[in-house]
């Protein structure tokens, strides 16, 4: 079965497109990587969506009009991945969508809203749509995130010692497969990985040298040159969520430029360089020390924040007293860039199967559940015959033209 995996995450800067052929093979599933296409948000949509996230206040009509053009926008990247990546022959489209609210409070999720009208993209590729993944977990008393953990775990199951799955997106997330000797795996979200680097290189390096007019901090480059401030760097780490048991889930929701500017306010007047310098090393500590009780042998990391070099060396720094090794995903496989995408690829298999696509030990629900809705394709397309059972493993298999 070909499947198109459609992911815009936290930093909502593109649509990533990740096309898979998966295959069952006994208890495992195979999946066949057939390449990724990303599509960046129009400039004025990304402005529109940008000005109604949280904190901010919106309107229904905002809200409306996000909703279908960031469907249109989905649409279109998901013909595109069909054609250059598919060859026209796709199966199954999985859409995460875009988050623009978490509800969380009092250690609970109680809604979650991810906004993309799936029905956009059926009509525009005549395919059936797999959408709003997160929603029967929350009802399930789940956190809803980090959903990756189900794929993480039949992903990374058999390797040597306690491998760990991390997540640098605009929130770092984590799954630790083997949680203590025979536990169950667990999974949270461990505080922003790229949320407020990017919040303040856009409200303090525009136009300004070395950053330039940026909306991340590219390769590095200002926390290179800055220094770590430890007054600023105490106040961040007294922030609450870390000391909160897992399973727990964050998001832009806390950690946006208002928060930034209120930990400002309590230290003199700083460089962009050192300011991107101090939040980097905040996701750098926070991720080795939500990890660090685990004891961890490797930490296989993803997304955006892989292609920071100074992230990623201080967090080796971090992780270096653990014993532990930091390597990317591309190392096993997986592109780094989308391994999100093709992981919402295989949750969209498993709801086309019937199979349940959650780990109650990694989002805290009451129960496993089958994921997501529905918006039929075509006529005459129809889903596969539901499965008794869900593979127990997964293997990457490189992809061959012969």
């Amino acid at each position: 079965m070909r499947v198109l995996g459609l992911m815009s995450g936290t930093s909502y800067d593109a649509i990533d497109a990740a096309a898979a052929d998966l295959a069952l093979d006994g208890d495992t599933l195979v999946i066949t990587p057939l390449g990724m296409i990303s599509t960046a948000y129009e400039n004025g949509l990304r402005a529109e969506l940008a000005g109604a996230l949280p904190p901010a206040a919106t309107d229904l009509a905002t809200v409306c009009r996000l909703d279908t053009r960031i469907g249109q926008a989905f649409a279109a990247a998901a013909v595109r991945a069909d054609l250059e990546l598919c060859a026209g022959r796709a199966d199954l489209i999985a859409s995460h969508g875009q988050t623009v609210y978490h509800w969380a409070g009092s250690g609970r999720v109680h809604g979650t809203l991810q906004i993309g009208e799936p029905a956009w993209i059926a009509e525009a590729t005549g395919r059936p749509v797999v959408s709003g993944f997160r929603t029967r977990d929350v009802a399930a008393g789940g956190q809803g995130a980090p959903l990756v953990s189900v794929f993480d775990v039949m992903w990374l199951r058999g390797r040597p010692g306690v491998p760990v799955a991390l997540n640098l997106g605009g929130i770092a997330n984590v799954t630790v497969v083997a949680a203590g000797a025979g536990g169950a795996p667990l999974a949270f979200d461990t505080g922003p990985a790229n949320a407020l680097i990017d919040a303040a290189v856009r409200e303090l390096a525009a136009g300004g040298a070395p950053g330039g007019a940026r909306s991340m901090d590219v390769d590095g480059v200002l926390a290179a040159h800055g220094t770590v401030h430890p007054g600023l760097l105490r106040k961040l780490l007294d922030e609450p969520y870390y000391a909160l048991p897992a399973p727990k889930t964050t998001g832009k929701e806390l950690f946006h430029l208002p928060y930034l500017r209120a930990a400002l306010d309590t230290c003199r007047p700083l460089s962009a360089e050192d300011v991107v310098a101090t939040l980097t090393r905040l996701t750098a500590r926070t991720v080795a020390d939500a990890v660090r009780p685990f004891r961890p042998t490797e930490v296989i990391a993803s997304g955006g924040g892989t292609r920071n070099p100074v992230l990623m060396r201080w967090l080796r720094e971090e992780l270096g007293g653990e014993g532990a090794v930091l390597r990317t995903s591309d190392e096993l496989g997986l592109p780094s860039g989308t391994k999100e995408a093709y992981a919402f690829a295989v949750l969209g298999w498993l709801t086309a199967h019937g199979l349940p696509a959650t780990l109650p030990s990694c989002t805290g629900a009451r129960h496993p559940s089958v994921l997501g809705s529905l918006t039929p394709g075509g006529t005459g397309r129809s889903l596969p015959a539901p499965l008794a059972t869900a593979p127990d493993r997964l293997v990457v298999r490189e992809f061959s033209l012969g």
